[in-house]
């Protein structure tokens, strides 16, 4: 069992549009999946609820003594992704304490990247007295495609001395789109869009690798 929560304090960098997807893509692997709404807003709850046929179990924990208690209901999943919060600080507090891997997107903005660098610093904090856990990392979100903004976005992270995926998640009508629906870009006509969440997908994994050996 593996908990992923893809957190930043700055509202609008994509967190549910990662979150809903990535759980859609492990889901199709085979995996057992569960997506929790961290986020008072309820973004991830109106998706699901958008779809009654949706495949993926969803929960919402939108206190921070609720999220604590994670770790006994996620046993029964292979996977858990946290749709985390924005702004509420003992709700982030929380999910990185119970997190194997906390993914961060940041768009192309200097404001994202401002915005990351108290997460980063309560990451760096937990990672001292819990040899290295969460494992943690940047992913570029809502990047336009065919500008060369990624590239600058990656020297300004390099300051923060975390990993940065290879893959961007890029501005697509197909994600709006699909989450209007309660559904997923697997659910779309879009290569492209399927083909960066699978690749998102096989980084985070590459990355959960060493946290496993580390519980084990």
């Amino acid at each position: 069992m593996s908990i992923i929560s893809i957190l930043n304090p700055k509202g609008g960098c994509g967190k549910t549009t990662i979150s809903t997807n990535l759980a859609r893509a492990l889901h199709d692997r085979g995996h057992s999946v569960l997506i929790v709404d961290s986020d008072p807003q309820g973004s991830a709850r109106d998706w699901h609820a958008a779809n009654e046929d949706n495949p993926i179990e969803l929960v919402a924990l939108d206190r921070p003594n609720n999220v604590k208690t994670l770790a006994s209901l996620a046993a029964n999943y292979d996977y858990v992704v946290i749709d985390g919060a924005a702004k509420l600080e003992d709700m982030i507090a929380a999910a990185i304490k119970v997190s194997d891997l906390v993914l961060i997107p940041v768009q192309p903005s200097p404001y994202d990247i401002w915005a990351a660098s108290d997460l980063v610093d309560f990451i760096k904090a937990r990672q001292e007295v819990t040899d290295g856990l969460p494992v943690a990392g940047f992913v570029v979100s809502r990047i336009v495609e065919g500008t060369r903004l990624g590239g600058d976005v990656r020297a300004a992270l390099d300051e923060y001395a975390l990993p940065v995926c290879d893959t961007t998640i890029t501005q697509r009508q197909v994600y709006p789109q699909t989450a209007s629906e309660g559904l997923t870009v697997f659910d779309a006509d879009n290569a492209k869009a399927k083909a960066e969440t699978l690749a998102l997908i096989d980084e985070l994994i590459g990355m959960l690798a060493p946290a496993s050996r580390k519980v084990a």
